[in-house]
């Protein structure tokens, strides 16, 4: 089984949360019993989280030797002009070494989207842009940490698609199955 879920900002991919107060996790929203994240998106970022029961598809998606695609909508602060999208385009070199490059292009204009809760912070005096980062590696809060090394710290992060597999509609907080054999088709198709 796989299923395409919109995680809500602020839930923890996971489905129990030792801390305490309690944060929202996966297991307020119905989720078929026995499925688990391929992936993950932290506790600040939205959009596509896909879930399995079956571990070697879950390996599959998730592993970076596999080269699925991963699209991200991000509102990032500044002007994003072409000097600093070249720069997230060579791939910057981070903390824990170098990214590869990804695909970046500016959106011509703002996605439409759900309100966030919280809403975005806005300020009249600095400029925002919209951003698409296509990634075919995954590292804790990369996106994050790629638009910060350029001057573009992000506001909004939301990924829209991983491989094959989109959003489609989904409102925050639900989801849907997706068919298993195509997934595993469609994961295949991205590692060879």
């Amino acid at each position: 089984m796989l299923v395409a879920f919109n995680k809500p900002h602020g839930v923890l991919c996971q489905f129990t949360d030792r801390s305490t107060p309690q944060r929202p996790t996966l297991a307020g929203f119905g989720l078929p019993p026995g499925v688990y994240p391929a992936g993950r998106l932290d506790h600040d970022s939205e959009g596509l989280l896909l879930l399995s029961d079956d571990g070697a598809l879950i390996h599959r998606i998730s592993d970076p030797r596999h080269k699925l695609p991963k699209v991200y909508w991000v509102q990032v602060e500044g002007e994003a002009d072409d000097a600093r999208l070249e720069a997230l385009r060579a791939g910057p070199v981070l903390n824990d070494g170098p990214t590869r490059p990804p695909q970046v292009r500016r959106l011509p204009a703002p996605p439409h989207l759900w309100p966030r809760d919280p809403p975005v912070r806005f300020r009249k005096s600095v400029p925002d842009n919209w951003i698409e980062v296509v990634l075919r590696e995954g590292r804790n809060r990369q996106v994050r940490r790629m638009t910060a090394a350029v001057g573009l710290p992000t506001l909004r992060l939301l990924r829209i698609s991983i491989g094959p597999w989109g959003l489609g509609g989904l409102a925050p907080g639900e989801w849907r199955p997706l068919q298993a054999t195509a997934a595993r088709a469609g994961a295949e198709r991205f590692s060879q």
